[in-house]
């Protein structure tokens, strides 16, 4: 799903970052642009880094991500 349509930034683009070892939204803004254009996706993006950090953070390694291939 697309959280930032202005710069086409995906939910999954913001849960890579963090687990590349991004730790806040403003983190991923810098790498992905996200949120810098409008800002209307702001907040959405906040919930997307903190679920993703829980679910790091909380799962075993490399099932955070839902370990599963891309079509």
């Amino acid at each position: 799903m697309y959280i930032c349509i202005c710069k086409g930034v995906t939910e999954r683009a913001i849960r890579e970052q963090v687990c590349a070892g991004a730790t806040c939204v403003d983190e991923v803004s810098r790498n992905t642009g996200c949120s810098t254009q409008c800002g209307k996706c702001l907040l959405r993006a906040q919930r997307v880094v903190e679920d993703a950090r829980l679910a790091s953070s909380s799962a075993p390694s490399g099932a955070a991500m839902g370990a599963t291939a891309s079509a």
